[in-house]
């Protein structure tokens, strides 16, 4: 509205946030005590176990019946994105899968209090793409780039067919790059009206790892494997977390600071990490310990507020994009693709409801 302030401030300077239904839920939130906090994790169910394998949890773990029924009420999928990666000796290699996978999880369970889950697809990168500087390190398994393009492409198709034809998909790990590739490639060889995002959650929410001279609670800038990434594994899954292994490690660079960001872009610097090479040694040689920042400063506390930003900042985009689609619908195909409303039709209906054609035999899918 005119008049309105363009930005929300805080008792902070270098704090502030736009005026939007996104940034005044952030603004909440980091004005919220801590006992606010702890009640919205509450309501999310956090910290719970894994729920791999916990039936109802995924799509996969969903039976058939109830699962149509679910995504007649809310067909948004949320795909938790992840990798196997060294996380020091301290923790486990599946990090990265646990934290994206536990974080939609409360999604669900939060959903599901309101009688309109959202279902889940089991994380389609258990394994996923690295950074050059990520290579041979033991523990990490590197998958080509390519190879993961074409499995979440793929996966992406497959869920579209079933009726899932809003899809968000949740990373956490450093492999953002590849996750937009694959998002765009799909629309492009597949030209299928739908929603779909990828959502880098950490950076999503990177007021809420701001450092306590800048109004956070945290003494270092998030990295890897650090004070960040374990204290939110002490939250989650601490008996995945060893302390007594933590150490303190830092990367060797033959630069001058302030070109490439760290990985939440803290400090608005000109680059990405993920935009550069060759500055800084790679993992092996200079950080073998698989840590980069200060493990032992970590802290369970510490993780609550970016959990519950990031639990709260996903409710409201499920909450945004089903009042302005509601389940079954879809943006107007002759707007958003270059195919045309009657071609689609037959695929846009209820699969396997009669006249319902599968988006396989679609007429020339695949080419460029």
């Amino acid at each position: 509205m005119p008049g309105e302030p363009k930005f929300l401030t805080t008792g902070n300077p270098t704090v502030f946030f736009e005026n939007t239904a996104v940034g005044q839920l952030k603004k909440r939130l980091w004005e919220a005590t801590d006992e606010q906090i702890e009640a919205i994790l509450g309501e999310y169910g956090m910290p719970s176990p894994c729920e791999w394998a916990k039936p109802g949890s995924y799509i996969q773990t969903t039976v058939r019946h109830d699962l149509i029924e679910q995504r007649h009420k809310n067909d948004i999928v949320l795909i938790p994105v992840g990798c196997t990666e060294l996380h020091g000796d301290h923790t486990v290699s599946a990090v990265d899968t646990l934290f994206v996978s536990q974080i939609v999880e409360g999604v669900r369970r939060y959903f599901a209090k309101q009688g309109r889950p959202p279902a889940l697809a089991l994380p389609p990168l258990m394994y996923g793409a690295h950074p050059y500087h990520h290579l041979g390190m033991p523990g990490t398994v590197v998958v080509r780039d390519k190879i993961v393009v074409e499995l979440l492409v793929d996966v992406m198709l497959g869920l579209w067919n079933d009726g899932w034809r809003k899809q968000i998909i949740i990373n956490n790990h450093g492999q953002l790059w590849v996750l937009e590739e694959a998002l765009h490639e799909f629309c492009k060889r597949y030209q299928l009206p739908g929603i779909y995002r990828v959502i880098d959650w950490h950076r999503a929410v990177r007021e809420f790892f701001n450092t306590k001279d800048e109004g956070g609670k945290w003494d270092t800038n998030f990295v890897h494997a650090d004070e960040s990434e374990t204290s939110l594994g002490l939250y989650l899954f601490p008996e995945m977390v060893k302390m007594e292994y933590a150490v303190d490690a830092e990367g060797v660079s033959y630069l001058p600071d302030g070109h490439l960001d760290k990985s939440v872009d803290p400090f608005r610097r000109p680059c990405k990490w993920s935009e550069g090479e060759g500055h800084a040694a790679i993992e092996i040689t200079g950080t073998p310990e698989g840590v980069v920042g200060r493990a032992t400063l970590s802290d369970a506390e510490k993780a609550k507020r970016p959990l519950a930003a990031i639990l709260s900042y996903l409710t409201l985009l499920v909450d945004e994009i089903l009042e302005a689609f509601p389940s079954g619908t879809v943006p107007p195909t002759e707007m958003i693709t270059l195919r045309s409303e009657k071609d689609l039709e037959p695929y846009l209906r209820e699969p396997l409801s009669e006249g319902w054609k599968t988006v396989y035999g679609l007429p020339k899918i695949g080419q460029q």
